[in-house]
This record gives C-alpha cells, structure tokens and sequence, in this order.
C-alpha cells in the first residue's frame, strides 16, 4: 500500500460518504440541511522517529503527558497527519457576526468532528487489512487531556512535524488550504515516502497582520499568542447554549490565512 493510495481512498470517501453532509435529523435549523461540511482532505506523512516528537515532551512545548509514535504504536514508522478544510458556505456563514458562532459552524465542529472520526477508522482499517498495524492516538483507549488542559496527543502539532503547516498567532496550524478546518492522524508500521517539511519556523506561515486578535470575542488572542483559558471560557459559554456542540472559529475566518497560505505583511 502507498502513500496514493490512502490519499485516493480517503478522497473517495470523503467525496461519496453521505455522513459529509448534515441531515434532517441533526440539523440546529431547516437552512443546513444537506450542507455540505468538508472539501478534500490534503495529507503529509512524517516519520515516526523524527525527533520533533521528542522534543514535544518538553515543558515549554507540550509536556510530558506527550506520548511519541512509538510509544502509541510499538514499531511505528510513519504518521499519517491530514487536514480537512471546512466548505466555503461554512467559512461564510461563521464571518457574518464576530459575537457569536454561527449554526453552520456549531454543525460543522461537532459532526465534522463524528465524520473526521469516521475518516481514521476508515483508514486504520485500509490499512490494517492490507497487513500492517495502524492506530489512531485521539481516537485510542489511552488518550487523555490531564487537569492543566495538556494532552498526550495533538493533532496539530503532529500535522507540524510531517510538514502539513506552520502555526499562527491563533494557535491554529495554516496549511495551504489554510487554517480553517480539522485534523486527524494515524499511525503505522507501513514504510511511507516522507513528505519535505518546507519551513523551519513554527510560525513561518503566518503574517503576523492581528487580523485573529480584532475577530476574537473572548479577547483570547495578543501578539504574545492565544490565552487558552480565556479561549475555554468563552467556548463554555458556547456549550451552555449549544450542548453537545461546541466552538467559535472567528479566528479562523476573514483572516488572510483562512484558505491559504498568506503573503506576507508589507
């Protein structure tokens, strides 16, 4: 099995699987119905022993909860790490009112996220029956976020690691599809063609321009970064309202980084 051939099979299932678009039977309003939530997921593939993963239990980077590839996966070679762009009405819809997440994003983050699940079940499964091991950390017995909010997992930072983007001041990852959307990942022992990582800084992608800081309603977001607790909050108060569904996205959406990698600030 080849690197092509997980990308052409996942492409096929993301453009074919009805679970892509919200039905009757979930959607917060009439006007979502048969929204369509993803476009074509792009991939990257990291080794499993490249040494950012290591470098990832440091204190001032993720921690030690972090759990490398191989300690998820004995005999891990390559991480599979995706990105899922959200579809233009979703980007649209969540720019119109800076105060509030819009229904199309709510949808979008909570069944976006059952789908994106779906995904790395389906590859796992490809690939498992083609004769290999293979695991997905989120979705695995062991994951776990600790009471300081660390995980021993992150999907961004992993999708860092094979090359897929570069971080921004949002915390958010900017591929060349750009930032707003979802990622995933497996783990494998399939030896897998390892993708150039073309950037050497965590935030080589992003301006700069503080367009995120003006979008965020929680004031999450400075010039030093994102306050993750401020960002929490804001997101629990989303949760009241909307529970199950959950989440904000404002920055993520008109910002020059919202589907692309931005030029960069004069």
């Amino acid at each position: 099995m080849t690197g092509n051939e997980v990308i052409t099979d996942a492409e096929h299932f993301v453009t074919t699987l009805p679970k892509n678009c919200i039905s009757e039977k979930v959607a917060l309003d009439i006007s979502v119905v048969g929204m369509k939530i993803f476009e074509i997921p792009i991939f990257a593939f990291g080794a499993a022993d490249d040494a950012l993963f290591t470098k990832y239990k440091e204190a001032n980077i993720i921690g030690d909860p972090f759990l490398t590839p191989r300690e998820w996966l004995p005999g891990a070679k390559t991480v599979i790490s995706f990105f899922l762009p959200f579809t233009d009405r979703i980007k649209k819809a969540n720019s119109k009112n800076n105060d509030w997440p819009a229904d199309e994003w709510l949808q979008a983050r909570h069944e976006g996220q059952h789908f994106l699940n779906e995904l790395m079940c389906h590859i796992q499964k490809q690939i498992c029956e083609a004769g290999y091991k293979c695991l997905a950390p989120s979705l695995d017995s062991r994951f776990s976020v600790d009471n300081k909010s660390i995980p021993n997992w992150s999907e961004r930072h992993a999708a860092y690691a094979c090359g897929l983007g570069t971080f921004g001041l949002s915390k958010g990852l900017i591929t060349e599809k750009g930032v707003c959307g979802r990622f995933g990942s497996v783990l494998t022992d399939l030896n897998i063609g390892i993708t150039e990582r073309r950037y050497t800084d965590i935030y080589e992608y992003c301006n700069m321009c503080g367009i995120c800081i003006q979008n965020c309603p929680a004031k999450a977001i400075s010039e030093n970064g994102k306050d993750s607790v401020l960002c929490a909050a804001f997101l629990d108060k989303v949760r009241e309202k909307h529970s199950p569904r959950y989440g904000c996205g404002k920055c993520q959406v008109d910002v020059p980084c919202e589907s692309c990698i931005p030029g960069k600030k004069l």
